[in-house]
């Protein structure tokens, strides 16, 4: 018997799926049946360098998911491509002086060797990168339909610039206000941006999360990030000149009255522009300054509140006081409309605030029975769901619910506010002043204004262009010769724009350009996405549950909308698996931690690789990497080789369809069906992918202990449901030893199926427990009595020994699983 050579095996196997296209699967014809087509899809990866073991994990996963749906009859589409453009690898160029397109596409040409060696089932006619000009020309024209609609648009948003680099920093390059490259301490700044108007799909986002199957946890996350609100908008004016308007969204409209103060985000437009002439202007633009380069996350943590005052006041509509106008880090321009009136008395941040700075706090709500008194003073009281309103003028006596309504009514009637609904969610700023990315094809004409690309003149190409460092400007405006173009509308003088697309926007498509990717004339044909498409299982990290999903779901119902797709939700069924930790971390390059698939696949094979990644534990947790479990994987598919060649010597190839559950081997075969059941159960919605692992350790298990015992046809019948069970997560030796076995092509197997009858057994194993602690097991007859299981768990000799000395409270029989003895 020869020995197992993972390498020989992996080569093998991998050049016969290359030779006979196996993965390759064509668009359904039109007429074809498509009630049976199924689309498996992981989050594709950004080519920044090799895989680690946490990529490792997320493709393996699908991999089982597509080799076992498509044993099951379905004809599986499972692509692959690259989110090839971005700031890593622009970053990444600056330091090395290696341009980012070489770069990203010999990482690209590492990458796809190393899924190769991996044996994963991918259809790699259907490859996509981001980069290359006949994906992005796609993009860009996926915008102009979105610029046409109305829903890409252009306006001055504020940005974190960094003084030094004269550039424009992402929320990860700023670290505790500094610039993560230079150290210097960031700054506001608005700028002229492009947006993408998906608050206008904010209630569809919402509603429809209803319709798929997705994690309730990310389900969560995509509604607190939608965050809708009902309320009103109250219109506040600044005292000194009442023509200045500063709107506010509250959800308590019922406490105007208890407003004391105002609050502006450092990030809102009129920050600097009220405290201008006042001697509190320079205090407030240092203010400004420092504070707006912070990120969310650094502003909200539990600190004490900071704040400058404007010099400035503003009125309370309800009252006509006026309240003094704050600057403060803890109100955010991303939520209601960047202003806030603050009401201490019932707000713990405003009370904390009012409370640094000895501002008024009045009380205007309390518990029905109790005392509002006067309503000043300095206590913060407490929501309450019985509340009534006081020190509210003729609102006073009101419950909460009636004085919302009458206070709305009382505004809309002075126009001096109305009802609303509000959304946290904000239009997505999607224009970056980077080199490495799509670029937005539109010009700025001087009669014209900003004017489409024509749809012939696609794509407009990014130009290989050497300095590509950040100098204060977008460095696509240093490209002259690319930059200054005629206008497509009137033939003067124009310029290109300068700016390139958030990569977000490259993968919020990428998903329907597999189901058509060579399509030169078109993103893709609908007939071609509308059959593939919802993707049946998406697969990736919960890191993108918020941003990546919301924005592919909004290019799908704008795409919808626009008539060129024939559904409103890109993913019907979400998996989020865990992430990877090894020596106390999170797999990253950063920190030094990864462990990286070659290596392993040198020394153990890929398929012992696979089986490790995915034996970690249950695949939506985190799970520390174990060094020596790789080496108890390849052990286990080593002794899986041994038994079924030696099946093989001793009785001749045969796969037979079933066998006898008589004689020395009936427990082999019962094991077998046992196994049957266990993995397509764990296999299926629970992706329980380590347990249905161990199913199959099980079955080597019985195999190994009853071969002596079993008949030809009960240990070929073993061997072979073993081989074709462990096939998804191990497929080079799950071939080989069906080979051996006398199969053929075990990719177009049918899945074996359980015998019910072969399920009942005619024992049970209960677990015996003293005081709720595991203290051993027992085998009973199926059919026995509740007295006789107690009888014999009692008989345990580790149960004896910690019921003896003690009276036997309460007995507790769960049939079929488990005894609980309550012992004092």
């Amino acid at each position: 018997m020869d020995r197992y050579d993972p390498a020989a095996v992996e080569a093998k196997w991998q050049a016969v799926w290359e030779q006979e296209r196996v993965y390759e699967v064509p668009n359904p014809k039109p007429g074809e049946d498509e009630s049976r087509l199924m689309y498996v899809l992981e989050m594709l990866p950004y080519p920044s360098g090799e895989l680690h073991m946490g990529h490792v994990k997320n493709y393996t996963m699908g991999d089982v998911v597509t080799l076992v749906r498509r044993r099951n009859g379905w004809r599986v589409m499972h692509p692959m491509g690259y989110d090839a453009f971005g700031l890593p690898a622009e970053n990444a160029a600056i330091k090395s002086g290696q341009h980012p397109a070489v770069s990203t596409r010999e990482n690209i040409v590492a990458i796809r060797k190393q899924m190769k060696r991996m044996g994963w089932s991918i259809d790699w006619t259907r490859e996509v990168s981001t980069c290359e000009p006949e994906y992005y020309k796609w993009t860009q024209w996926i915008f102009l339909r979105l610029f046409e609609a109305g829903l890409a648009y252009r306006r001055e948003a504020p940005v974190k610039w960094c003084p030094v680099d004269q550039t424009v920093l992402a929320n990860e390059q700023v670290i505790d206000g500094h610039c993560e490259r230079c150290g210097s301490l960031v700054e506001a700044k608005n700028l002229e941006q492009w947006f993408f108007k998906i608050t206008d799909y904010a209630q569809r986002l919402l509603d429809d999360l209803e319709t798929v199957n997705w994690p309730e946890r990310v389900v969560t996350m995509q509604r607190n990030w939608i965050g809708r609100s009902e309320g009103a908008e109250v219109v506040f004016r600044v005292e000194h000149d009442p023509s200045v308007e500063l709107p506010v969204f509250t959800t308590r409209p019922d406490t105007l009255f208890g407003a004391t103060f105002f609050v502006l985000a450092p990030e809102h437009p009129l920050a600097t522009e009220l405290a201008r002439g006042t001697e509190h202007e320079a205090a407030v633009i240092d203010y400004v300054r420092r504070t707006a380069a912070l990120s969310e996350v650094e502003r909200a943590e539990e600190k004490q509140k900071t704040g400058v005052f404007t010099g400035r006041s503003v009125i309370n509509p309800v009252n006509g006081e006026a309240i003094p106008v704050w600057v403060a880090d803890y109100v955010l321009m991303e939520y209601g409309t960047g202003a806030i009136m603050a009401v201490p008395a019932h707000d713990e941040r405003d009370h904390e605030f009012a409370t640094t700075y000895d501002l008024p706090i009045r009380q205007v709500v309390a518990p029905r029975d109790g005392d509002g008194g006067s309503g000043e003073g300095e206590a913060f009281i407490a929501h309450s769901a019985d509340e009534v309103l006081v020190n509210s003028g003729d609102f006073s006596g009101l419950s909460s619910p009636e004085g919302k309504a009458a206070i709305i009514t009382w505004l809309e009637e002075r126009s001096l506010g109305h009802g609303r609904i509000a959304f946290r969610l904000r239009d997505w700023l999607l224009s970056r002043q980077r080199y490495w990315g799509c670029p937005i094809p539109v010009v700025h004409c001087e009669g014209c204004g900003i004017v489409a690309e024509p749809d012939d003149q696609l794509p407009v190409e990014l130009p290989d262009i050497q300095d590509y460092a950040p100098k204060g400007r977008s460095p696509l405006a240093s490209a002259e010769d690319w930059v200054n173009v005629s206008c497509p509308s009137c033939g003067g003088p124009a310029r290109r724009e300068t700016d390139t697309m958030d990569t977000f926007v490259d993968s919020s498509w990428y998903y329907l350009r597999y189901a058509d990717p060579h399509n030169d004339r078109a993103p893709f044909d609908r007939s071609a996405v509308d059959a593939w498409l919802p993707v049946d299982q998406y697969i990736g990290g919960i890191e993108h549950a918020i941003l990546h999903l919301m924005y592919a779901r909004f290019f799908t119902k704008a795409l919808n909308d626009l008539g060129y797709l024939g559904f409103t939700e890109p993913f019907s069924n979400l998996f989020t698996q865990g992430m990877i930790h090894y020596m106390g971390a999170k797999m990253s390059k950063s920190r030094g931690n990864v462990v990286e698939p070659n290596p392993m696949i040198d020394l153990y094979g890929a398929d012992t690789t696979r089986l490790y990644t995915l034996f970690l534990g249950p695949p939506d947790q985190d799970a520390e990497w174990q060094d020596g479990g790789v080496a108890g994987q390849y052990r286990f598919l080593s002794r899986l080789w041994r038994l079924v060649n030696d099946a093989v010597e001793r009785h001749g190839p045969g796969i037979p369809e079933s066998a006898s559950a008589e004689g020395g081997g009936a427990a082999t075969v019962r094991k077998a069906h046992w196994a049957i059941a266990k993995v397509t159960e764990d296999t299926g919605e629970r992706f329980s992918f380590n347990t249905a692992q161990s199913a199959v350790h099980e079955l080597v298990g019985e195999i190994q202990d009853g071969a002596d015992a079993a008949t030809a046809d009960q240990l070929r019948f073993a061997c072979a449901t073993a081989v074709s069970l462990i096939h998804p997560w191990a497929p080079h030796i799950a071939c080989e030893l069906w080979d051996r076995l006398g199969g053929e092509r075990l990719w177009d197997a049918p899945w074996p199926v359980a015998d019910p009858a072969m399920l009942v057994s005619d024992t049970v194993v209960y677990a015996v427990q003293v005081n709720g602690k595991l203290r051993g097991e027992v085998e009973v007859g199926a059919d026995a009595a509740d007295a006789e299981v107690l009888a014999q768990a009692r008989a345990v000799p580790n149960v004896a020994a910690h019921l003896d000395g003690k009276t036997v409270a309460k007995e507790i029989v769960v049939p079929g699983r488990l005894v609980n003895l309550v012992a004092r």
